[in-house]
């Protein structure tokens, strides 16, 4: 399972009612999810910093790895660029070696630098993607090598913080509805959806609590 990014800041307070509104809510909906959610208890979705270069950066970074490695190499990315801002100018500037000597693989160092050039041609702002719908950005962004829909659905939870993001072909939703609901096979796109829908308006924090539901004993 690819598992959301690390290093997140906490939300504002002022969301905290939020929340309360929307598990209540989750928890009339769908019992089965009600008794993950009193399992798990408080929900604790957290926020990434940084601008879109940095976030996507960090999306594949994470891809295909295992958490610990990635990290590690995460960091290890970060220090190339401790005396300077990472921007597009950076990473294209950047010898491929260099960026192999910290872990990245030679697909990765593409994605990695056409994202850098799509910044430097006029890629969407943070600030000018939040005006948009989900599925447009998802749409905007997934011309960027290796920016799949899924990353992009990590973006729209852990950095835009949109409420309504159920990733249908994540592995560990997959995983934690075929526990929850007892399914004998993973369930496919179509079945997801169909559980989902009882989620709406906040399969983000319904995802939080199938991710988390992997957890339980």
């Amino acid at each position: 399972m690819e598992k959301p990014f690390p290093e997140r800041l906490s939300l504002p307070l002022s969301c905290m009612n939020d929340y309360a509104i929307a598990i209540q809510t989750l928890k009339l909906a769908d019992p089965r999810l009600g008794t993950v959610i009193d399992q798990v208890g408080e929900c604790k979705l957290t926020q990434q910093s940084g601008d879109l270069l940095h976030s996507l950066a960090r999306s594949i970074v994470y891809q295909q790895l295992s958490t610990k490695a990635a990290t590690a190499i995460y960091h290890r990315f970060l220090e190339l660029y401790r005396d300077r801002a990472i921007t597009a100018e950076a990473i294209l500037e950047t010898p491929d070696e260099t960026l192999r000597g910290v872990g990245f693989s030679r697909q990765k160092i593409v994605y990695l630098k056409d994202l850098a050039q799509n910044i430097q041609t006029g890629l969407p702002t943070l600030e000018e993607l939040e005006e948009l719908e989900d599925e447009a950005i998802i749409q905007t962004l997934i011309k960027v090598k290796g920016i799949g829909r899924w990353t992009v659905q990590m973006l729209l939870i852990f950095r835009l913080h949109r409420w309504n993001v159920l990733p249908v072909d994540d592995l560990g939703i997959r995983a934690g509805i075929r526990r929850i609901y007892q399914l004998e096979e993973l369930p496919n796109k179509k079945t997801v959806l169909q559980v989902g829908q009882a989620w709406n308006p906040y399969c983000t924090i319904a995802s939080w609590y199938i991710w988390r539901s992997l957890e339980l004993p």
